[in-house]
This record gives C-alpha cells, sequence and structure tokens, in this order.
C-alpha cells in the first residue's frame, strides 16, 4: 500500500521523516524548497549559493528530524530558521557582509524560484508569501525593521542594535515578540483555510 504524502500535514511528515520515510521528505521538499531558496537567495545573494544552501537546510532536516518540536514552531519557521543560519554561515565564511539601507519589508522581492517550478507550485509559494506579507504588515515598525534585517540581510542581533542606535536588549526583544506574533498570525490563518 503506498501512501498519499500530499494528503497529509506538516507535522504528521515530520514524524514520518525522523521514522526514515524518503518518500515523506520528498513531500516536504516539495512543498517548501521554493519558500527556503528564496530566503536563502535573500540573504546571499547568490543563486548558486542559495541552492546548495536549500539542500543543506533539506539534508540537515532529514539528519534532525527527530529535533523537530511542534509546540515550538510550524515546519516552515523550524526550516526557515535553519536556512537563515546557514545562509548567515556562508556569508561569514564569504566575509561578506550586505550593506544597510534603510531596508523596509517592501523592499524585500519575493525571490527567484527555480526553473523547474510548476505553475501550481509557483502560485502555492506566491500565495504563501502573501500571507507572511500580510502577517508582516500587522506588526509594529520596530519590529518589521528589526526582522528584515535579521532575516533578509543577514545580520545578527548585535550588528542590527549597531545599525539602528538600540540597546542590544532592545533588539532581540522586538525580534522575539516580532517572530511569536508572526507565528500566532500565520496558525490563524492556517486554521481559517
Amino acid at each position: 500500500m503506498t501512501a498519499n504524502y500530499t494528503s497529509l500535514d506538516d507535522k504528521t511528515l515530520m514524524v514520518l521523516v525522523a521514522r526514515g520515510h524518503t518518500d515523506a521528505m520528498s513531500e516536504l521538499y516539495q512543498r517548501h524548497s521554493r519558500l527556503i531558496y528564496g530566503l536563502a537567495l535573500n540573504v546571499v545573494n547568490n543563486q548558486q549559493a542559495a541552492e546548495e544552501i536549500t539542500l543543506d537546510v533539506f539534508t540537515r532536516a532529514w539528519q534532525k528530524a527527530d529535533t523537530y518540536r511542534s509546540e515550538q514552531a510550524l515546519v516552515r519557521t523550524w526550516l526557515c530558521v535553519i536556512c537563515r543560519n546557514r545562509a548567515i554561515n556562508w556569508l561569514r565564511r564569504q566575509k561578506a557582509h550586505p550593506e544597510y539601507n534603510s531596508l523596509s519589508w517592501a523592499d524585500v522581492s519575493p525571490g527567484t524560484f527555480p526553473t523547474t517550478s510548476s505553475p501550481e507550485k509557483i502560485t502555492d509559494a506566491t500565495f504563501m508569501q502573501e500571507q507572511v506579507r500580510a502577517a508582516v504588515k500587522q506588526l509594529p515598525l520596530e519590529q518589521r525593521q528589526a526582522l528584515a534585517l535579521a532575516f533578509f540581510r543577514g545580520y545578527t542581533h548585535s550588528q542590527i542594535a549597531q545599525l539602528l542606535d538600540q540597546p542590544l536588549g532592545t533588539v532581540k526583544t522586538r525580534i522575539r515578540l516580532g517572530m511569536q506574533k508572526l507565528r500566532h498570525l500565520l496558525q490563524e490563518t492556517n486554521e481559517m483555510a
């Protein structure tokens, strides 16, 4: 009997991935690879590196699936955090940090999708991006700015504090509160869908 992995939710897929089901991992990759690739590309601004980071993220997810905790984050959030960390590590290895230039969420491009994506997959990814953008618009300006610098420019908390001329604790709080609010808003959106 062949399981229909496309009908399973992300949490169930992660349980199966932790048990070694390669088809479940393949389905997770199909669902989230465009999002991860777009995030990596926005941070490193290098297509080849973004592709390598994307593969690295899913390799890591395969190896560490048993560490995923659904009560702490959505699967896509967990994958995005892994991606962000991998991308920042790549930037550090390259000793290339993007320049700060008054970043706003409107400046963040949706990213480029791999040419192998079908129109349906591109539509799904675009819809997901729009959900995230709508949720981000509900955050206070200070939280939006701190999140954009951290996730799309790859800055550390200390660098953000220095750039914004704010105490480090304030920056960390803004990022933490922003992430909590986004998680809550996106969970509400998913429950209504």
